[in-house]
């Protein structure tokens, strides 16, 4: 205990609290779905440090690679003279992007930066100044754009106001707690004929609308899954009227829902999408792939950054895209998704406060609700169980509009018997919440 809360007071006095904590612990060391903190306990990684650790950590080809490229080369600037890491990165992801079109790509270092880099292309390209954005989303807090298309207001926005303008946003297709009060797919898509018969007459007409963005799982918002039927529509219509469609996979890329891309569910080909985290399974880096049509349209200076596309990220997520070949990662999201969303399933008939539980591949959630017929958010339930949880050695995350979700997402590389000691543990807790309440 003293070793921990030593570092703990370290961080109380010199880092800004601004900074949330979720585990008052502190992980000197992982090695692949194992996380060991500085007294030596060990924790199941159900977070990979928020989907981006999907190879685990410490994955020693990846730390081959990166020390292979630091002897080489550190940094130079993609604006300054050309590196091969990059290009050869860029080939890479272009031709593994969904859809059949010529793409091309931009490489920045966050999610934050796609956002925005993808808005600006968007807006360039199409001379029209409104983004819109789904409600429940989150599309990064690390610039003020990205937090503007932000549909969550606590804890993000609070006294940041105001906020870039050309901002709008629309019901998204939350199908567990429909504003409209359908139940899909007898609702007939009223979220979409909401922004076809409303939405474009009393807010923004289609003629000032230079893109929608879009997660086809929302991320922070819970793991919601879009109905893919909901996409296709979406697609046409903003094709009938020329605008743009962003596809946000920083969270949901990367094979995490069983496919590389999660909107290949869907079968829509995006006009620019964007990703980040796993793509370099920790270091800075994410990437805009968009039409080549669309890409080639915008004014060369416009974009670019100092660290964008480092040699050793980019290096690393080669290597990435690599094991994920070799190794069938993707296939084996899809397994161990099968395993985590049976059980869930088996607890949602087991527990009362269990309301709902989706997702897709290993990207998977349940909601917590007090009483079944009214969907009263169980949030101070989903924060005893995080604790009882980590007590017993595993790790995981809420999210959602009212916390009150536990999402799912190990490495994808975590080996069965620890997915399944890890959901034994969560179900212990579930269990000792429901008989015991929030006490």
């Amino acid at each position: 205990m003293m070793f921990m809360d030593l570092y703990l007071d370290l961080r109380n006095k010199f880092v800004m609290g601004g900074v949330s904590l979720l585990h008052p612990i502190t992980v000197e060391r992982g090695v692949n779905a194992l996380l060991y903190d500085v007294e030596g306990k060990v924790y199941i990684d159900f977070t990979s440090g928020i989907g981006v650790t999907s190879l685990g950590h410490a994955n020693p080809e990846l730390i081959e690679a990166a020390m292979e490229q630091l002897k080489k080369l550190w940094h130079i600037c993609v604006m300054i003279a050309n590196y091969k890491p990059y290009v050869e990165l860029a080939e890479k992801l272009v031709k593994m992007a969904p859809g059949k079109s010529e793409k091309q790509i931009l490489f920045m270092n966050s999610g934050s930066e796609a956002t925005d880099n993808a808005v600006k292309i968007a807006r360039q390209v199409t001379g029209r100044p409104y983004i819109v954005s789904f409600e429940n989303s989150f599309h990064g807090r690390g610039s003020m754009l990205a937090l503007a298309l932000t549909g969550k207001y606590k804890p993000y926005k609070v006294n940041l106001e105001p906020f870039p303008p050309g901002v709008e946003f629309v019901p998204y297709p939350y199908c567990y707690r429909c504003i409209f009060g359908g139940v899909y797919p007898d609702c007939g898509l009223a979220c979409l004929d909401y922004i076809r018969k409303y939405f474009i007459y009393s807010r923004v007409p289609p003629e000032r609308v230079a893109a929608f963005i879009i997660e086809v799982v929302q991320g922070e918002g819970g793991f919601v899954v879009a109905p893919m039927e909901f996409i296709r529509e979406l697609k046409s219509f903003l094709e009938n009227n020329g605008i743009i469609l962003i596809d946000d996979e920083v969270q949901a890329g990367f094979g995490r829902t069983g496919r590389m891309w999660a909107i290949e569910h869907s079968g829509v080909e995006p006009d620019i999408m964007y990703t980040a985290k796993a793509i370099a399974n920790g270091l800075p880096l994410s990437a805009i792939i968009g039409r080549r049509e669309v890409m080639e349209k915008v004014n060369p200076g416009t974009y670019g950054g100092t660290y964008g596309g480092n040699p050793v990220a980019c290096a690393v997520a080669l290597k990435v895209l690599e094991i994920f070949e070799r190794d069938k990662i993707v296939e084996r999201a899809v397994k161990l998704g099968e395993i985590v969303r049976k059980r869930f399933e088996e607890f949602r008939d087991k527990f009362k406060i269990v309301g709902d539980v989706r997702g897709l591949g290993l990207m998977q959630a349940i909601e917590f609700v007090k009483d079944g017929r009214s969907k009263e958010p169980a949030i101070s339930e989903v924060a005893k169980i995080l604790e009882i949880a980590r007590l017993k050695g595993l790790l995981l995350l809420r999210a959602g509009l009212y916390l009150n979700v536990i999402r799912v997402h190990p490495p994808l590389t975590i080996e069965e018997e620890y997915l399944i000691r890890g959901l034994d543990i969560l179900e212990e807790a579930i269990r000792e919440v429901e008989v015991h309440g929030d006490r």
